[in-house]
């Protein structure tokens, strides 16, 4: 059978971890094949980003026609998007019908705490959004109010959601506590996800790990808050898997193939 096509727009990671690199493999672990927009070149491992280089919006766009005009893509995330510019290029093709059942993960700063995007560039895609995957950090820039516990989690789920998007999930696994608690929201519901917390450094491209492992499932039929747990259990069962490896000496990657269970 021919497998679904899935696409994301985002940022490379040198590192492996996170940005296209991770999403290829989400989407390759639970069966899709992968097609990328690359929108930035960093240079980052474990440790941290050393150094970013946005691509110019025209080669972003000649990506995405090459990618459009070829294959039929089931589902699309989008990550680090770097600019501005890049993201009207994208937002553009979201306007047009042409990014299906659209996943954004709103990343604006690295796990390390280099900045990895502008709120204004997020902004620009938000409306068209199925869903939104910002975390806590993230959905206080996008708020402009604070949001360190379940409580405030909530609040910005809703004013998120108000703004455009069809569904949103604040990702709670920065919060402190014995579980990860994500707070969903969409349709005028809201929805408190819990799994249990992972003791385990190995923590980078979490928030990208999720994100596309919802695209795939969206594109597979699933409706969104179904495509949402599936892809809390997958980024849990990712998380435990890497718990005892040694890679990097910084926070390692996830288990995405399950190679420890």
């Amino acid at each position: 059978m021919t497998p679904r096509t899935l696409l994301t727009i985002a940022g490379s990671d040198s590192g492996g971890g996170a940005g296209i690199q991770a999403d290829l493999k989400v989407f390759a672990a639970l069966g899709a094949y992968g097609t990328s927009v690359l929108t930035a070149v960093t240079a980052q491992n474990t440790r941290g980003v050393d150094a970013v280089l946005p691509l110019p919006p025209r080669t972003v766009a000649e990506q995405l026609d090459s990618v459009l005009g070829d294959f039929t893509v089931g589902a699309v995330k989008t990550g680090m998007l770097g600019t501005p510019a890049v993201a009207d290029v994208v937002a553009e093709a979201a306007r047009d019908g042409r990014l299906p059942q659209l996943v954004v993960d709103p990343v604006l700063v690295a796990t390390s705490g280099h900045r990895l995007g502008v709120v204004g560039a997020v902004e620009r895609l938000l409306p068209y959004a199925r869903v939104a995957t910002p975390n806590c950090a993230e959905a206080a820039a996008l708020t402009g109010r604070e949001v360190d516990d379940v409580a405030a989690m909530v609040v910005a789920a809703e004013a998120l959601a108000a703004g455009g998007p069809e569904y949103v999930v604040v990702t709670g696994g920065d919060v402190d506590g014995d579980e990860a608690v994500d707070v969903l929201r969409g349709g005028g519901v809201t929805t408190l996800l819990r799994a249990p917390r992972v003791d385990t450094r190995h923590t980078h491209g979490t928030g990208c790990s999720f994100s596309a492992a919802i695209a795939v499932r969206l594109a597979l039929g699933d409706p969104v808050p179904a495509a949402v747990g599936a892809a809390k259990e997958y980024v849990l069962r990712g998380l435990t898997g890497a718990r005892s490896w040694e890679l990097g000496a910084g926070r390692g990657p996830l288990d995405h193939f399950g190679w420890s269970a």
